[in-house]
Order: C-alpha cells, then structure tokens, then sequence
C-alpha cells in the first residue's frame, strides 16, 4: 500500500515562493499520474497541476507560468514549487497519486494535504 506524506507548506507574503515536496513510500506494481491538488476554504478541491510517469505536465489556467510541478521518479517524489503567490492561492494543498497494486488495481491515494496562507 502506497502513502503519500507532503511538505513545505507554510505562510508566505503575496509575490513569495514556496516549494511544496511529498514522497510516496510503500510498494506498488507502479505510479502512474502525480498530482496537487488544492481546497480553499468554503470550495471544493481542484486540480492545480499533474505530472505523467513520462513527464507530461498541466496545469490549471489560474497557475500557469507561476508554478512548476517535476517529479522524481528513483526517489518517489513529486514538487511543486510557487512562484508569485497571490492570496487566491491560499488553501489545504493535497499530494495525489494514481497507484497500480501490486494486484494490478487501480488506486487513488492522497496524502493529508499541508496548508498553504499567503498574506496579502
């Protein structure tokens, strides 16, 4: 079974980076797609940006040209760094990944998300 854990959220000024990682750690036959996904309060998640187990990446319009998503695929981990935070980027942020099993099942596993505030 696959557990996603996240890190690097935190508070920010608007303008501001942060660098959001999260490791995969168990077994699985493989990881297919890696994502963030992000719930402002009183909305619903959204997807802010994937990334293939090629590389393919896409983002939602709102993020383009600030954020980058990569990925690691020896060491199981997946980045999201945010450059030029506006206060709309404010919320829970939530590492997702679509996990083949070991019994060739399809799986949907999050992580418990990290909080991201940016002050404006």
């Amino acid at each position: 079974q696959v557990q996603l854990v996240e890190s690097g959220g935190g508070l920010v000024q608007a303008g501001g980076s942060l660098r959001l990682s999260c490791v995969a750690s168990g077994v699985a036959y493989s990881i297919n797609t890696m994502g963030w996904y992000r719930q402002a309060p009183g909305k619903q998640r959204e997807l802010v940006a994937a990334v293939t187990s090629g590389g393919t990446t896409n983002y939602v319009d709102s993020v383009k040209g600030r954020f980058t998503i990569s990925r690691d695929n020896v060491k199981s981990m997946v980045y999201l760094q945010m450059n030029s935070l506006k206060a709309e980027d404010t919320g829970v942020y939530y590492c997702n990944a679509e996990v083949l099993t070991l019994g060739r099942r399809k799986d949907d596993v999050w992580g418990r998300g990290t909080q991201v505030t940016v002050s404006s």
